[in-house]
């Protein structure tokens, strides 16, 4: 077993058990469902507007290398220095060589999944870097010294008296647990970021073909005063987040804070086009993009899971799967959690190390379902399977080869599987004796789980008593 799925099988045992946090995020859901089915019904065609959705995203997808050597074109015209990435340890230096060039000392950082992807937080503090987190949610995680716990969200799992005791403990100051003075703490020591830094570095919600336009969506206006007070600003964006044209942003915008938050629309959406102008009052002196790969283009070669590309992390796939809702965010060890981290993380890091995460699903469908823009999600994770069974995936274990080839001899004997059925009820009743103990075989199962009945007459044998 790989150190990953150690990793995952060892946390989400615990966290499943972890009634308390489980209650949490229980809570925070249903909230989450009941304002998004509200905003939901403001479209006129909410099963329209994720097939147009589905369709632009496809279409960006598709014709990548069109889309994206526009948007470099017309971006670099107003005076932006583009940069191409192909893995993370480029993406890193490209940037490490912006900082070194401009002598930068301290960084502010507004949200950014891509550069957790590339683990930039831990990199530059590695080489002597003051970083600040802007994100309220991704202040409060750096302050604890943890990874977001969900894309969004990225403190969801904590309670106000939680964060209280990290802001008393890592800033030595004392506030009540109320939101708003926990919130006026944090701007204090963030304002104080924002006036030191040398550099400022964001990531995109989208990239636009046709203006040469990064997107950025935001509710409290960090990444506005990251771009707009450091002398340089940095954009870290992956290269699938393209979108054709302009008018693709009055349909992406809603529906990403639909789906992200239940909000109509989020407050803050500014598009970056360059630095600052002649003739305008703030912004960056210089501004750099970089563009990012890394496997991506692999999974763009993958005609049968390339719109896996189209996501726009909106987490609503999270939201909803029963996996993610008892295990949490942190138990998968990756940054990209839940079942589009499941399709995805083994595309990016290694389908050998990490093919155990497309097995955490029940494979109901609803992150299928609810997906705005019908990434046919559980059914890639059924694609992750079969390409983990295969040779160059890895060989099997040996009991669980051993497994399958008992189960096959069992499957293709009618007596044998007759015969296993009438033991299996023996043994639901012998079970009743020791349910629960050490000599229990279904101990780790039933855990965390009910066990299902086994009927008291199986079709065959109640056919076979109207055969007369």
């Amino acid at each position: 077993m790989s150190a990953p799925a150690t990793h995952f099988k060892e946390a989400s045992r615990r966290m499943a058990a972890d009634l308390r946090h489980r209650r949490i995020i229980q809570t925070a859901m249903v909230k989450y469902e009941t304002v998004r089915d509200q905003r939901k019904l403001w479209f006129q065609d909410w099963q329209g507007a994720r097939n147009l959705a589905a369709r632009t995203k496809f279409e960006a997808v598709n014709h990548l290398d069109q889309y994206l050597e526009q948007f470099v074109r017309l971006i670099e015209s107003r005076g932006t220095k583009v940069h191409w990435a192909g893995n993370a340890e480029q993406g890193r230096e490209i940037i490490f060589n912006i900082l070194r060039a401009k002598n930068a000392k301290v960084v502010i950082k507004s949200k950014s999944m891509t550069s957790e992807e590339i683990h930039l937080n831990d990199a530059m503090v590695a080489a002597g870097y003051e970083v600040a987190e802007s994100d309220l949610g991704e202040f409060i995680m750096q302050l604890r010294g943890e990874e977001p716990y969900h894309l969004v969200a990225p403190s969801m799992h904590l309670t106000r008296g939680e964060i209280q005791d990290t802001f008393a403990q890592k800033l030595n100051e004392t506030t009540t647990d109320s939101p708003e003075d926990l919130t006026m703490l944090a701007r204090r020591v963030m304002r104080r970021k924002y006036l030191q830094a040398d550099v400022g570095i964001t990531g995109a919600n989208f990239a636009i073909a046709e203006t040469g336009m990064i997107s950025i969506t935001e509710n409290e206006g960090n990444a506005r005063l990251t771009s707009a007070l450091p002398k340089t600003m940095v954009t870290l964006v992956g290269i699938e987040k393209v979108l054709p044209r302009y008018e693709d942003l009055a349909l992406f915008l809603p529906m990403l804070a639909v789906m992200g938050t239940g909000q109509a629309l989020t407050c803050y959406n500014t598009q970056y086009g360059g630095p600052r102008q002649p003739g305008e009052a703030d912004g960056p002196e210089e501004y750099h993009v970089v563009l990012l790969d890394n496997q991506r283009t692999l999974l763009l070669a993958d005609a049968e899971q390339r719109d896996t590309l189209g996501c726009i992390r909106c987490g609503a796939c999270l939201n909803v799967c029963p996996v993610f809702r008892n295990v949490g965010g942190h138990s998968y060890g990756t940054v990209y959690a839940g079942p589009i981290g499941s399709v995805i993380t083994p595309h990016l890091r290694g389908l050998k190390q990490w093919k155990h995460l497309s097995d955490a699903s029940s494979l109901c469908g609803a992150c299928t379902e609810t997906c705005p823009v019908k990434i046919d999600l559980h059914h890639h994770l059924l694609q992750n399977r079969r390409n983990a069974s295969a040779p160059t995936a890895g060989k099997p274990g040996f009991f669980q080869k051993l497994a399958f080839k008992l189960f096959a001899v069992v499957a293709n004997h009618a007596a044998l599987w007759s015969l296993t059925t009438k033991l299996s009820r023996l043994g639901m009743k012998l079970r009743g004796l020791v349910n629960g103990s050490f000599f229990d075989p279904t101990r780790a199962w039933t855990k965390t789980r009910e066990l299902p009945p086994i009927a008291k007459q199986s079709f065959r044998e109640w056919l076979k008593e109207r055969e007369l």
